[in-house]
């Protein structure tokens, strides 16, 4: 307990001590009406200051609070200025209606608002939304309540007695609204914001009691400014002023709330609904079995309607943005479904990949050498002039059989290569212009070819000749599936996309046949002796291990598209580099 909160405590001690005193030994009269509304006066103007001091020194949801919280008190002290004005300056008796009573009654509304924004926990902006609106609705149906149970005996068609006594029931049920929700609240919350919810639940019961017993001796034409009642209502302001100095010093922020907190938000939709689907009934009972005047019966139907109309607006809006939630809900959904997918065939092919480097950097080498003797022996022994002409074309059948096989295991070498190469920033633009002309000028047919490169491409952290062979494969593929169609077009895009270097090969041939096997080990589609297979699942693990990306899918208008994507080179992946070499 800070300085501050000492001397406000001493304050509502000596205060209450005097006000009790001033009300058993002072006589009913002018000099205790002005004491006592000057105090509550003076003491409403602290409250609504203390409660502006939190807002402007919080942020987001909790500024919002103590604005709301600012509002209502602000509200409550007009209502008191009123009380005062009348009674002190113009020395007359409240008015009965009273013009302020409409005030005091829509004081609570913002304390309401206040509880529902439950600035103890961090909200999503759509949940944010959601509860707003709900409030809404209870906030329309409890201004409802008012005009269609107090306003037509108090303006339309002055009933004094049956006026006070709604009004009074009304008054009591809101506060007793407003202490059911703080008592929620403050069973989920915790920390700083479960003692400021449960101080504020103190002042607000102990102003409910002595605004009853008030109320109560109004209704019996006993009660004046500054009598025993006042003495309970004084002592809440303190309270409530206490409660703010206690909310500058502990700084309450955002966290999570317990196990109870369930329950205090489902209650917000269930009270809504069930204030819209009232409405009709109340306008049904003022049509058929309301046995006031026919301007009362005239004047709650159209209040219904206009009520109905109102809210029906607002539940529609809701709708929509519950279904426009929905909707979001389900793209995201399909979008991590589909990321989910490509991560699991990601998952796969590294697996394939890994089982086929292991299997072959074992026996590859074994098979090396013999090839070798096979390739030599098959060649001198086709030279001899000792064999026929057919024994000589079988001889070089076998030596050109070897040495496709030899160039296969070359690539199952090259494939399974787990040697570590020295990586360092690469300008992908000059790789990808010397791989489309490598591969074009081999070409036996016309294709167009287009490239698109941006001037300030981001350079990429990797290895140049390794990058090299994964664009010379990707354009190898695609000059081949050409040269079936007859010819075509080839476009090389690069460009950047965030933090990402995004390349695109896209041909018009004829597309794959199965483009979700494309990086299968040994899956081809050219004919025999034209293709190991390992061309593309090779490219993949470098794209893999350069910490990359590379899909494959046909084109709607025909043709295939590949997509390769490569974190741009920057301080985080320099800084690895650095730490990469130190270690080594």
């Amino acid at each position: 307990m800070n300085r501050s909160q000492t001397s406000w405590l001493v304050v509502t001690a000596v205060l209450g001590v005097v006000c009790l005193a001033m009300s058993t030994t002072i006589q009913r009269g002018y000099a205790l009406s002005a004491f006592a509304d000057s105090t509550a006066l003076v003491l409403f103007v602290v409250a609504t200051a203390i409660m502006l001091k939190n807002a402007l020194a919080t942020q987001e949801q909790t500024r919002s609070f103590w604005i709301l919280m600012t509002a209502g008190f602000g509200l409550w002290l007009t209502n008191q200025a009123l009380w005062s004005y009348y009674e002190v300056v113009l020395r007359r008796d409240i008015p009965d209606p009273f013009s302020g009573d409409v005030i005091l009654f829509l004081h609570a509304v913002p304390f309401m608002a206040a509880i529902a924004l439950r600035p103890h926990k961090i909200e999503e902006h759509n949940k944010l939304y959601f509860s707003t609106l709900n409030f809404f609705l209870l906030v329309i149906w409890w201004m409802f309540l008012y005009l269609f149970i107090v306003f037509p005996d108090e303006y339309v068609t002055l009933n004094t007695p049956v006026y006070g006594r709604s009004y009074d029931l009304l008054y009591l049920g809101q506060n007793l609204l407003w202490l059911a929700g703080l008592g929620l609240v403050a069973m989920g919350a915790c920390g700083a914001w479960r003692k400021i919810y449960w101080h504020f639940f103190g002042a607000g019961a102990l102003y409910t009691a002595g605004s009853s017993l008030m109320n109560a001796a109004i209704a019996r034409n006993t009660y004046y400014t500054g009598s025993l009642f006042d003495v309970p209502y004084v002592l809440s302001l303190c309270w409530f002023v206490w409660t703010g100095l206690l909310a500058l010093q502990l700084k309450p922020t955002a966290g999570p709330e317990t196990a109870k907190k369930s329950l205090a938000a489902a209650l917000a939709p269930r009270l809504a609904m069930v204030a819209m689907l009232s409405l009709p009934v109340m306008a049904f009972w003022a049509l058929r079995y309301d046995t006031s005047a026919p301007r009362l019966r005239q004047f709650r139907l159209l209040v219904a309607l206009g009520a109905m109309l109102v809210m029906g607006v607002i539940v529609f809006f809701k709708q929509y943005l519950l279904d426009h939630e929905l909707i979001k809900l389900l793209n995201e959904t399909y979008t991590r479904f589909d990321n989910l997918q490509q991560l699991q065939t990601q998952v796969v092919q590294r697996e394939k990949l890994a089982s086929l480097g292991q299997m072959v950097s074992g026996t590859a080498n074994e098979i090396t050498d013999p090839l070798v003797a096979i390739v030599n022996y098959s060649e001198a022994l086709s030279n001899e002039d000792s064999l026929s002409s057919e024994q000589s074309a079988m001889a070089r059948k076998i030596g050109q059989q070897a040495q496709r096989t030899r160039e296969l295991v070359s690539d199952l070498l090259s494939f399974a290569q787990e040697a570590p190469t020295e990586r360092s920033p690469v300008e992908l633009g000059g790789l990808l212009q010397r791989a489309v002309q490598m591969e074009t000028l081999r070409s036996n047919v016309r294709i167009q070819v287009e490239t698109r490169i941006d001037a300030n491409l981001p350079r990429v952290l990797g290895s140049a000749n390794q990058l090299q062979q994964v664009f010379v494969q990707i354009i190898s593929n695609a000059v081949d599936a050409l040269e079936e169609a007859g010819g075509g077009s080839l476009t090389v895009v690069a460009r950047r996309e965030g933090q990402e270097v995004v390349l695109e090969f896209s041909d018009t041939g004829n597309g794959m046949r199965e483009p979700e096997r494309v990086f299968d080990p040994f899956y081809t589609t050219k004919a025999v002796g034209k293709g190991t297979g390992l061309g593309l699942s090779a490219a993949y693990g470098v794209v893999m291990n350069h910490n990359g990306q590379i899909t494959c899918r046909n084109k709607d208008d025909g043709g295939a598209l590949f997509v390769v994507r490569f974190p741009a080179a920057g301080s985080v992946a320099t800084a690895v580099l650095a730490a990469a070499k130190a270690t080594s």
